[in-house]
């Protein structure tokens, strides 16, 4: 079965209306360039400081290391991922196994904001990036024979690999990690699931988290 993972509360999304006439976004947007449309904290800092949950947004770094980890991976490449990410606003995004994630993140951050402009990424008439119209909760009820692991520094810290993913499992394992810097996942998210993980005594970056538990579960399944 396969490894399923959701980025969750990711801060990802284009400028909101409220600060677009902010000098520090003004100064920034370029014409008929994608990646100046994409919220992103490290310039538009001094104008997101009314922002709701601003600790969690204007993070696409975030969402692109990843991406480049979990696309990257021998699971993936195996056919043995399914990679989701959820923004801070509900929109819910599934990535083609076989998308190519350019390393470039200018060019990531307009991919992403013409993926939020168009709903999805499409090319030769293959789906590449969708968005679904039914909410996290939805998606996750509708996966049948799963076991759900929320990811946090909060949760009990497992001794060994096999404690998250047992052998010979039959089960599609779940995991839900969040896309954010700082903050804890809201309620909506913790109402997903009722075992909260621990992987490390440390806090970790999201994209080390990812790539820890593709590898435990590559490590269980035999994946080279």
């Amino acid at each position: 079965m396969p490894l399923i993972i959701f980025l969750v509360e990711c801060g990802l999304e284009l400028i909101p209306k409220q600060i677009k006439n902010h000098p520090a976004v003004k100064k920034n947007i370029i014409k008929n360039n994608f990646s100046s449309l994409l919220l992103d904290n490290a310039i538009h800092h001094s104008a997101m400081g009314k922002l709701q949950n601003r600790e969690k947004r204007g993070r696409p770094d975030i969402v692109h290391n990843c991406l480049l980890h979990a696309l990257g991976s021998p699971c993936n490449k195996n056919g043995l991922l399914s990679f989701y990410i959820h923004t801070i606003n509900g929109r819910i995004f599934k990535f083609n196994p076989e998308i190519k994630i350019t390393r470039n993140y200018n060019r990531f951050k307009g991919l992403m904001a013409k993926l939020l402009i168009e709903r999805s990424i499409d090319f030769e008439g293959k789906s590449l990036i969708s968005e679904t119209k039914q909410p996290l909760s939805t998606v996750i009820k509708n996966i049948r024979k799963k076991d759900i692991k929320l990811l946090t520094k909060r949760g009990t810290l497992i001794k060994h690999h096999l404690s998250i993913f047992p052998e010979d499992s039959s089960k599609n394992e779940i995991a839900i990690i969040g896309g954010f810097q700082k903050g804890f996942f809201s309620q909506s998210i913790l109402n997903l699931g009722k075992e909260l993980i621990s992987i490390s005594k440390y806090s970790l970056d999201a994209s080390i988290v990812v790539n820890k538990i593709i590898n435990f579960y590559e490590i269980i399944n035999n994946i080279m």
